[in-house]
C-alpha cells in the first residue's frame, strides 16, 4: 500500500515563502521520480517540478524558475518543495506524485493534495 502524505500548505502574503513536504510510505519502487502537481480552480493540472532518485535530473515548470526548489531524502522517502518568492497565481491545490514518469503523467501514487493560497 503506497501513500503520500503532504504537508506545509497555507495562507501566505505574495512573495512569502512556504515549504511544502511529502513523506512516502510503502512505495513500491524507490527509483521512481517524485515530484509535485498543482490544481487551480478552472485550470489544468500541470507539472510543477520532479526529481529523480538520485537527484540528477531535476525538472521545473518554466513559471516557477528561479523560485521554487525541489529536493529528495531517500533516507527519509521525503520530498520537498521549497516555495519563494510565491505569486498569486501560484495558488492551487498541491499534489505529491510518485510514479515512472510524471512528465508524460504516468503517475502511480498521488497524495491527497494540501492548498497553497497566496494573497495580494
Amino acid at each position: 500500500q503506497v501513500q503520500l502524505v503532504e504537508s506545509g500548505g497555507g495562507l501566505v502574503q505574495a512573495g512569502g515563502s512556504l515549504r511544502l513536504s511529502c513523506a512516502a510510505s510503502g512505495l513500491a519502487d524507490s527509483s521512481y521520480t517524485m515530484g509535485w502537481f498543482r490544481q487551480a480552480p478552472e485550470k489544468e493540472r500541470e507539472l510543477v517540478a520532479a526529481i529523480t532518485w538520485n537527484g540528477g535530473f531535476i525538472y521545473y515548470l518554466d513559471s516557477v524558475k528561479g523560485r521554487f526548489t525541489i529536493s529528495r531524502d531517500n533516507a527519509k522517502n521525503t520530498v520537498y518543495l521549497q516555495m519563494t518568492s510565491l505569486k498569486a497565481e501560484d495558488t492551487a491545490v498541491y499534489y505529491c506524485a510518485a510514479g515512472p514518469s510524471l512528465a508524460t503523467s504516468v503517475v502511480t501514487s498521488w497524495g491527497q493534495g494540501t492548498q497553497v493560497t497566496v494573497s495580494s
